[in-house]
């Protein structure tokens, strides 16, 4: 079974990104960790009991990876026109509990498994040789937490909870299916737009709130 994990939001640097949450939610993220393999570093917060918002960016005082980065981020520019042009929530982490399989009937979508880290927690993620988002993050990275429980569990809870989330894309039949040949049980809802774009409906003790 895939099933949505978490959303992300990649950021040309970290307090931009927490900043941006701030503005659409209300919020304030707590900080999360390093991510050594990567040089990445990260605020989260909880959006219900298996379920969280990452925000993302390159560590500044980490050495740059031997590989390239997850999510994109070792494309600076790339990141930058992407967060100008309001592509900021820029999509989501699925979790299995049969990544090999999974990765091994798609392999050039979700790329291969690599061991990921973030101080004491370590888990399984997919990642292509490039670092770039599968299908420009139409499809999601795929990943497996190990028998650990979920680490949503563990984060402060502010009252923030996942209410819907959608994507709208040039070609949302093509995304559709694409989502049913990875066996998704919960995709985002798909709707036609003239670009990709993700979007979030948060609940929060201000009232719904909308990320982008």
């Amino acid at each position: 079974m895939l099933t949505l994990d978490h959303l992300v939001v990649v950021a040309p640097d970290l307090a931009e990104g927490v900043a941006h949450v701030r503005a659409c939610l209300g919020l304030d993220m707590p900080e999360g960790g390093r991510h050594p393999e990567m040089g990445t570093r990260n605020h989260l917060l909880r959006l219900g009991a298996s379920t969280f918002l990452e925000v993302i960016a390159v560590d500044p005082e980490a050495a740059p990876p031997a590989r390239p980065r997850w999510f994109g981020l070792g494309d600076a520019a790339r990141v930058r026109t992407d967060w100008e042009a309001g592509r900021r929530l820029r999509g989501f982490v699925a979790r299995t509990d049969d990544l090999d399989t999974l990765l091994a009937a798609h392999p050039d979508l979700l790329g291969a498994a690599v061991t990921m880290t973030r101080g004491a927690l370590s888990w399984r993620f997919g990642l292509r040789p490039d670092g770039a988002w599968p299908a420009d993050g139409a499809a999601p990275y795929v990943m497996d937490w190990g028998d650990r429980p979920h680490p949503a569990g563990t984060m402060p809870d502010f009252g923030a909870r996942l209410d819907d989330f959608w994507l709208t894309h040039p070609e949302p039949e093509a995304v559709a299916a694409l989502y049913a040949g990875l066996g998704l049980t919960d995709p985002p809802q798909v709707e036609p737009g003239p670009a990709p774009r993700h979007t979030a409906r948060i609940a929060t003790p201000s009232g719904p709130r909308i990320l982008t």
